[in-house]
Parts: structure tokens; C-alpha cells; sequence
């Protein structure tokens, strides 16, 4: 028995799909011109192309039974779809499928529960689907949304796929036909303020949403933000190719992100922060090949974690923090660092990429503009130790201290001078012993041409210039030189030199080992 439809005076295209909907079946009002069939003329399509939203709304809410055997579904293609698709706290009894088609009033799906969501290749005003459930699917393949997409505490426990989707904040969304133009006239200044203030710099606002699939955002052209603070992406999120123009400060906001893996990368751009604070990725967070750009802070990957990070952008410009994050495999290169980087409570586990020296590293860990900062060195040094680079990480250590010194009093900055000089701070100590040659090399030569007197003539004694050079620079005689033998003329203030220097190199070499030795990240 036919049922009898709830709407007066239906069109063509309504009675086809009222018809279509209890079996699933397809209906495709296009005309086969690929240019005619473009949603972007959906202004221009006539009666026989239009479908009321409430009719297409009624059908999903249940006006009409499936068919038995069958799985009922809205199958729709070529359609203008007047007015909104309200399907606000719905629970849908088929899977929604529009392919091409014209929405200039928008979706509504909040808090709605759904089988399967997909509007391929379609023209839509803005969707609206905060807290919405979808049991399948969440497809938005290759469709234009002008005025934004909300799903923050949105569920899916599918994939979502939005590859090649089209989308604008709601406050630079073009208003391209006299429907969307309506929609804007309709609401008060105040709501639009609001909606400006909370909402106005972000073209997809998901935060808090859960993706059990994979999130599939390939070649995506994104005209504002990405608000994805604290969602789930448990099969990955993936945005290669895609570019993404801030209309705020942020690119992506993505802050308590949990993902699988995360791909921002081959041919992938942003021109504004990408800000991952907190974050967690279980996989690989991959920036190769992309192109970032900011005018302050072009990444914010601070306290976040993640398991490996390729970060190896074909271009980046802006400061880098990696401030108090752990990072199993951290793959860069110290050059493609063109700012500031904040390194300061950084812990990984391995450095990867290509040929860098010692020195460049060196170079990547004073980039941080707030100034000296200990840990990176010590996390540097701690790596070359571990993979047996002791040399190498005694030259950290090393650069550490000259860096330190660099805030230190006028006292601390000659102390730390002299302690370099002599022994290096410790991390060269064979540098005490060339200081020792040098000088008992000058003192033998000059003591055998200009030997001193005896101070007591009685005494038999033979003269030994090598011997009473080292009795000098020892700080406690040892063989008894120095009290039998008094310098004369000029050399008694070489005799003074040696003496001084003895105690300055003992005391130094003594300050330099207590430091290396001393228990610690340091040591």
C-alpha cells in the first residue's frame, strides 16, 4: 500500500525520492553536463532539480519505513536543496548520501545520531553538527563549505573523509546567492558579534571530537583555523597536500590532541601558528616537505609527546617550541631552524637526520631568545654519552659553561675565563699539563743562563735549573730549591710568575675535577 505523503502539492524530484527512500535507492536528478552539474550553478538549476529540505528531513526521521529486505537510505544526487536540513537531535533511520548537490540554507545535525553521513562534492552554506553521533561514515569528499563546520563533541565511529573539502570561516564565507545572503539578514548583530567572537577565525571547529578511523584530510583548502583542542583521532589524522590560510592567529589549534599518527606533511602549507600543546601522538608527527609560516610562533609543540618527529619542512619561517616535550626520535636538521627554537625541559630518546656536525647542534641549543638555559645542553651531552660520543659530550659540557659565563658578574665572568684558559672547566685537563710544560720549559732555559746565588754559601749544593723550576711551580716545596737558591734581577719576577701560577693551575685543576666529578646531568 502506497502511503500517502505529508506535504501538499510535492514536485517531480520530492515524489522521486519519497518514492526511493524506503529501498535506498539512487535518485540523480543531473543533467550529465559536468559545467551544468556543478553545484556552484545551483542558483540557476529550475523546479525540477528542487527538493524542500523538510521533505528530505521528514524522510531520515522516519516518515517512511524501509522496505523489508532492505536497508532504506536517502541516495540523492543534482539536487537543490531550498531551505535548512534540520536534523537536530534526530536519530536517522537511513544513511544520508547527497552527491553534487546545492545546500544554500545548510545542515543541522546537532546532537543527532546517524548511520552515515556523506555530502560529496557538494555546495553547502555551513554545517552545524556539534555532538552528533555517526555509527559509519563521515564523508565531506570534495564539497564547498562556506560558513564553517562545527563538530566539537562530535562521535564517529568510522572514518572521516574530507579530501579535497572546501571550507571558510563562518566570518569570511562568501555569500554567493540570495539564500545564504537571507540566512546572515535573518540573524541579530548581537548573535552575529558572538558568533564572530567565538567562532569567527575557525573553519572547522571540532574540539573534543572522537574519530575511531582515520581522519582523511587530503588536499583540504581551509580559509581560517583548525580548533581541534582535545580530540581523538585513534586511527590518525592526515592533511598531506592540504594548505590552510589563518584568518586568527592560529593555523591549527590542537592542544590535548590525542592521534594515532599525524601527517602534516608533502606539500602540506599553513600560514599561521600550529599549536599542539599537550598533545599526544602515538605514532609519527611528520612535517616533511611542508611549508609553514607565521610571523611570531610557527610551531607550539610544547609538554606534548610523541613518538617520533620528522621535522624536515621544505620551508619554515617563525620560532620553534619545543619546550617540555618528550620525543622518542626527534629527525631535523639544525639548519631548518631559521629563528628562535625553546629547547628547555626537551627529553629524547635518539637524533636523526642528515650530516650535522657538533658545532651545529651547538648553534640549535643557544637559538632560545629567553637566553642561557642548562638542560638542552645536558640533554644533548647525555645523548652523545649514551651512544658513545664521550668526546663529544665533553664538548658540550664545555660550551655550556662558556655559555653560562656569559651571565655572570665581572668576577664570575674572570674566574670562568681563567678556568676555561687554564683547564678548560675541566673537560680538557691536559691543557694544565701543556700550561706546566710551557712554563718549565721557560723557567729550565732561563735559570741555566742566569742561574741563581746560593743562599748559604757552606752548604754543598749543585745547581739544577729543571729541578728548581718545578720546586717553583709546585705550591709546596718539594725539593727544597726554592729556600736554597734566591733569584736575582729580572728573574726573580719570573721566579714570582711560576710561583703564582703554580697555585692559580693546582687550583683551577682542583675547581675543574670537583665540577666534572660533581653528581648530576652534568657530570
Amino acid at each position: 500500500m502506497r502511503l500517502k505523503p505529508p506535504f501538499p502539492r510535492m514536485n517531480s524530484a520530492e515524489r522521486r525520492i519519497w518514492d526511493a527512500y524506503p529501498s535506498g535507492s539512487w535518485v540523480d536528478l543531473r543533467s550529465g553536463d559536468d559545467q551544468a552539474d556543478d553545484p556552484a550553478n545551483g542558483p540557476g538549476w529550475g523546479p525540477e532539480r528542487t527538493v524542500r529540505a523538510e521533505v528530505v528531513a521528514a524522510l531520515l526521521r522516519g516518515a517512511r519505513p524501509p522496505e523489508p529486505g532492505r536497508s532504506a537510505g536517502l541516495r540523492l544526487a543534482g539536487a537543490h536543496v531550498t531551505g535548512v536540513l534540520d536534523l537536530a537531535d534526530a536519530t536517522l533511520t537511513g544513511k544520508l548520501h547527497m552527491v553534487n548537490c546545492y545546500l544554500p540554507g545548510g545542515v543541522s545535525m546537532t546532537d543527532t545520531i546517524a548511520v552515515g553521513v556523506r555530502l560529496r562534492g557538494c555546495e553547502i552554506a555551513r554545517i552545524r553538527a556539534a555532538g552528533c553521533t555517526v555509527n559509519a561514515m563521515l564523508d565531506f569528499d570534495g564539497s564547498t563549505v562556506h560558513g564553517g563546520i562545527r563538530l566539537d563533541n562530535a562521535q564517529v565511529k568510522g572514518q572521516v573523509r574530507f579530501a579535497g573539502l572546501r571550507v571558510s570561516a563562518e566570518e569570511t564565507a562568501e555569500a554567493s546567492d540570495n539564500a545564504v545572503r537571507d540566512v546572515r539578514r535573518r540573524m541579530s548583530e548581537e548573535e552575529l558579534r558572538e558568533r564572530g567572537h567565538r567562532h569567527g577565525q575557525w573553519a572547522l571547529w571540532a574540539g573534543g571530537m572522537t574519530v575511531e578511523g582515520g581522519a582523511f584530510m587530503r588536499d583540504m583548502r581551509v580559509n581560517g583555523g583548525l580548533r581541534i583542542i582535545g580530540a581523538k583521532f585513534r586511527g590518525g589524522i592526515y592533511l598531506q597536500r592540504s594548505v590552510i590560510t589563518a584568518t586568527g592567529p592560529y593555523a591549527i589549534q590542537a592542544d590535548f590532541m590525542e592521534a594515532g599518527a599525524a601527517e602534516l606533511s608533502r606539500g602540506f602549507q599553513a600560514t599561521g601558528t600550529i599549536r599542539m600543546r599537550n598533545s599526544r601522538v602515538n605514532g609519527v608527527l611528520s612535517f616533511d616537505g611542508a611549508t609553514l609560516r607565521a610571523p611570531g610562533r610557527v610551531l607550539h609543540l610544547s609538554h606534548a609527546q610523541m613518538d617520533e618527529l620528522i621535522l624536515r619542512p621544505d620551508s619554515i619561517e617563525g620560532e620553534v617550541n619545543l619546550a617540555y616535550s618528550r620525543i622518542g626520535v626527534l629527525l631535523d636538521a639544525p639548519a631548518d631552524y631559521p629563528g628562535a627554537v625553546y629547547l628547555n625541559g626537551l627529553v629524547y630518546e635518539a637524533l636523526r637526520g642528515s650530516a650535522w656536525s657538533v658545532n651545529d647542534r651547538l648553534v640549535w641549543v643557544d637559538k632560545d631568545s629567553y637566553g642561557y638555559r642548562p638542560q638542552p645542553y645536558e640533554q644533548l651531552a647525555a645523548w652523545f654519552r649514551r651512544i658513545g660520543h664521550e668526546q663529544d659530550a665533553r664538548r658540550v659540557l664545555l660550551a655550556k659553561q662558556r655559555r653560562r659565563r656569559r651571565t655572570l658578574r665581572p668576577a664570575g665572568r674572570i674566574w670562568g675565563r681563567l678556568l676555561d684558559l687554564v683547564v678548560g672547566y675541566g673537560y680538557r685537563p691536559w691543557l694544565a699539563g701543556l700550561w706546566v710544560a710551557v712554563l718549565l720549559a721557560a723557567g729550565t732555559g732561563v735559570f741555566a743562563a742566569v742561574p741563581p746565588t746560593q743562599i748559604d754559601p757552606e752548604e754543598i749544593r749543585v745547581f739544577q735549573p729543571f729541578v728548581y723550576t718545578l720546586d717553583l711551580l709546585a705550591p709546596v716545596s718539594v725539593f727544597e730549591q726554592r729556600g736554597a737558591w734566591d733569584p736575582t734581577g729580572w728573574t726573580r719576577w719570573l721566579a714570582w710568575t711560576l710561583i703564582a701560577s703554580g697555585w692559580i693551575l693546582a687550583t683551577a685543576l682542583i675547581a675543574g675535577t670537583a665540577r666534572v666529578l660533581r653528581p648530576g646531568p652534568s657530570s
